[in-house]
């Protein structure tokens, strides 16, 4: 796919990981869709600023990703000022921290609705305006825990393997339309939440300073020895919607910290 002039729709597309995408398509010419909850708005204005200053052009939509009514509109809204849409970033998600015996329904069900569910209301919401046009990129997050389990986190970890059946699952039945669909399974990258949820529990947990606990996860534990960066994730989404022959792939960008 030539991303010139092509419609992308990132979801949580306002900071962290969801910007450093967005400007990544939009170095290749993608008009992009910031789709993300109003709470964020400012940081939304910052990321759509900052695609026009890169030459391309950018809508900013509120979407809570869980309600199917929202997510059907911010396809519309795409359409609606570009007449299209070629690619789908389902990235979008959210975690917090602790053990099974303590966990609580709710903090369950909210990550098991944002990462999963949101991930099928927003495919559902554009897969038959792809399937019609014969075309399209949907790229989902996973993560470096939907391979391996890590305690703490069980529901994030159960979201995120979820997340990669799915992506499986859809390839198969997109292909026949020649709409791929891939995930990308990010490690330690310098975002909202590692800084603000995972480090703190780190430290917390091993009884040093934040600083100190970023360093021994982000460099210490990489076999690479650094972190990854919203940069990594963002070409590889570019990657992803350039490569034609791939699908139903989840692609480890964790400086070999996970390789399965």
């Amino acid at each position: 796919m030539n991303l010139k002039d092509s419609v992308a729709i990132v979801t949580g597309g306002a900071r962290g990981i969801g910007r450093g995408i967005a400007y990544e398509l939009a170095k290749e010419g993608a008009r992009i869709v910031v789709a993300d909850l109003p709470s964020v708005a400012a940081d939304r204005a910052e990321t759509i600023a900052e695609i026009k200053r890169l030459g391309s052009d950018a809508i900013a939509v509120d979407v809570d990703v869980r309600d199917y009514a929202q997510c059907q509109a911010m396809v519309q809204a795409a359409i609606d000022k570009w007449g299209q849409v070629d690619v789908l970033v389902n990235n979008a998600g959210v975690i917090s921290v602790g053990f099974v015996v303590g966990l609580t329904e709710e903090a369950w069900d909210l990550v098991m609705d944002v990462n999963v569910k949101g991930t099928f209301l927003c495919s559902k919401a554009v897969g038959q305006h792809m399937m019609q046009r014969r075309s399209g990129r949907i790229i989902n997050l996973s993560s470096q825990a939907g391979k391996s389990g890590k305690p703490g986190v069980s529901h994030y970890c159960a979201s995120k393997f979820a997340v990669i059946g799915f992506t499986q699952a859809l390839a198969g039945e997109m292909a026949p339309f020649d709409v791929t669909v891939n995930a990308i399974c990010p490690g330690e990258v310098d975002s909202y939440m590692w800084r603000e949820v995972l480090v703190p529990a780190v430290a917390a947990g091993r009884g040093i300073s934040r600083e100190a606990a970023w360093e021994e996860v982000s460099q210490k534990e990489v076999p690479l020895g650094r972190p990854q960066t919203v940069e990594d994730m963002g070409q590889a989404v570019v990657f992803l919607c350039k490569a034609g022959n791939i699908t139903g792939e989840s692609i480890n960008i964790s400086g070999g910290t996970e390789m399965h």
